[in-house]
């Protein structure tokens, strides 16, 4: 049967304001910014709770990445037949509540069902708050590129916000000043924020796919989403301590530390708006293969380096990684029409960062019995089943 060509969404006359634009921006800031305070401070907390070290406390964080996972599915079909709106309403607050409850922990089985609530709260975010940003773009690869570049400066700045806020105020206040600002983002969203009904019950606008072949397309952005979160969840929760470790001969201080990493972050992330761009020009499918393909040596290689020649490979390691990323929204997007984006968008996110979470729990003992070289030779190996995964894509997937 023959592939149909499925066209770019055309922009509406009352495309996004502004405003909306950019808090739906800041959101995926602060979503990535909560889940990784926690490994920004993990150090500190270790000490205060009584743990040697802090490999040990590290699988306590696991139940937020797991909530995060499980809560997109859940929360893309209420995006759908709920409404964007009210659910980006209760990622604001959800999140900022459960932040202050992070901060009020007095022990680890406390912070871990803590930061599980954080977890449930983040995961309806990219569910909802990326189909919301697209629907009406033009250029869905670019808004999904400038979406990626917020949510990786977020990923910036829980390295450098936290690193300051434990060094000069403990690391309570780290999760207690993001909960401040979702909040406010909540009280703003609530005024600029207009939808007039659910996505689910509007008219359809987009020619899809014959049953196989969306099956197909979908069972490979699937298998791709999951190797690429594994691999950041690997280096996103592990680059705090894999750079203190490669640098220790260079950098020592924690605060120099943590602005060495919102580097590498920052720079890194700016692959995103080319990729992105890219996406709206060039065959998708061909792109993640070669983005893929990359990563390998940059991760073997990374494996025995140090010092200067280690930072210069963590920033073009990142690079790679993050520009992974947006493949899989503008995927949804081509495939998939908006009225059941969220939804679509929940199921993989819940089985490919259900999986991913494994990461974040491995993390710890992995390093402690074999090292971060190691590691790294295993995130080589992961985006090898990236390249073979993105090989199978459907023909449309080259349009």
């Amino acid at each position: 049967m023959r592939v149909m060509s499925i066209a770019a969404p055309v922009a509406a006359p009352n495309a996004h304001t502004q405003p909306l634009s950019l808090l739906l921006n800041v959101a995926h800031a602060l979503d990535h910014l909560v889940l990784l305070i926690f490994a920004a401070a993990v150090g500190v907390i270790a000490n205060e709770f009584g743990f040697a070290r802090w490999e040990d406390l590290m699988p306590y964080a696991t139940g937020a990445f797991f909530a995060f996972g499980l809560g997109a599915a859940p929360s893309g079909k209420l995006g759908d037949s709920w409404g964007r709106r009210p659910m980006m309403l209760t990622y604001f607050f959800g999140v900022g509540a459960s932040l202050f409850l992070v901060a009020a922990t007095t022990s680890a089985g406390q912070l871990a069902l803590a930061l599980t609530l954080v977890g449930v709260f983040a995961s309806i975010y990219h569910p909802v708050g990326i189909p919301m940003l697209v629907q009406k773009s033009a250029t869905p690869g670019r808004t999904i590129g400038i979406n990626g570049l917020a949510g990786n400066l977020g990923i910036a700045l829980a390295a450098v916000l936290t690193g300051l806020l434990v060094k000069y105020f403990g690391w309570r206040a780290a999760f207690a000043v993001p909960g401040v600002l979702s909040i406010a983002c909540g009280i703003v969203f609530a005024r600029v924020a207009v939808e007039s009904e659910p996505p689910a019950r509007r008219a359809a606008n987009k020619a899809t796919l014959p049953l196989g072949a969306l099956a197909r397309a979908f069972a490979v952005i699937t298998l791709t989403a999951t190797t690429g979160n594994l691999l950041f969840n690997f280096t996103t929760n592990g680059n705090g301590e894999l750079l203190r470790d490669r640098m220790a001969a260079v950098v020592t201080d924690p605060a120099a530390l943590g602005l060495l990493l919102a580097s590498v972050y920052v720079v890194a992330s700016f692959a995103q708006l080319i990729v992105g761009r890219l996406i709206d020009r060039y065959p998708i499918k061909r792109l993640l293969l070669a983005i893929a393909a990359i990563q390998i040596p940059l991760f073997v290689a990374a494996a025995y380096a140090h010092g200067w020649a280690f930072y210069l490979l963590a920033i073009a390691m990142m690079a790679f990684v993050f520009g992974a990323i947006p493949f899989t929204d503008a995927m949804i997007v081509r495939f998939v029409d908006d009225r059941m984006r969220s939804r679509a968008a929940g199921m993989r996110l819940t089985i490919s960062f259900g999986i991913s979470s494994a990461a974040v729990y491995l993390l710890g003992p992995l390093v402690k019995a074999a090292g971060f070289g190691f590691l790294l030779l295993l995130m080589a190996a992961i985006a090898g089943v990236t390249v073979v995964a993105a090989a199978f894509l459907p023909a449309a997937a080259h349009r």
